[in-house]
């Protein structure tokens, strides 16, 4: 096996957390990493050296917003689940709130807070998965950061003005 493809891998692990951090559906998480891992084999000869793991978070960065954007032409369907019930205690109950708080992020600031804090990326190397300055990551950093605390210490999200 070659270097390459023994890199591809090693990072699968990694790209199977962050999907599934990500999209929060195991299932669906699996069959985007599968996808990942199809399409860079497949483009193999478009990877011009440097960092593997990241040019693979591009590509799963990349599937998962055309999957979103897939999604977002047909109504969402939720099911109601006996784990909805707001007076949930016990030990999983802060797991919860945490998983409850990300998905109130908007998906580039999920996206960038995930790709730091789970995956222990750059800033810089989450610029280049996204596309975006370093500065517009600090930015969606920031903001998310202070989102999930508002959310978990129970305050009310502040309404922006538009004018």
């Amino acid at each position: 096996m070659d270097g390459f493809r023994q890199d591809v891998e090693s990072a699968i692990p990694a790209l199977r957390r962050y999907a599934r951090a990500l999209i929060r559906d195991g299932d669906v998480a699996d069959d985007l990493v599968q996808d990942t891992l199809v399409r860079a084999l497949r483009s193999q000869h478009l990877f011009h050296g440097g960092d593997v793991r990241s040019w693979l978070y591009t590509i799963l960065t990349n599937l998962n917003r055309n999957r979103l954007r897939s999604l977002s032409r047909r109504p969402t369907l939720m099911p109601m689940d006996e784990n909805d019930a707001a007076d949930m205690a016990g030990p999983e109950a802060g797991g919860r709130d945490i998983e409850r708080a990300l998905a109130t992020l908007v998906d580039d600031q999920r996206t960038a807070l995930l790709l730091v804090v789970l995956e222990g990326l750059s800033y810089r190397e989450v610029a280049d998965v996204q596309g975006v300055p370093i500065g517009t990551v600090m930015s969606r950093l920031a903001r998310a950061r202070a989102q999930v605390k508002a959310f978990l210490d129970g305050e009310r999200p502040a309404l922006r003005r538009v004018k």
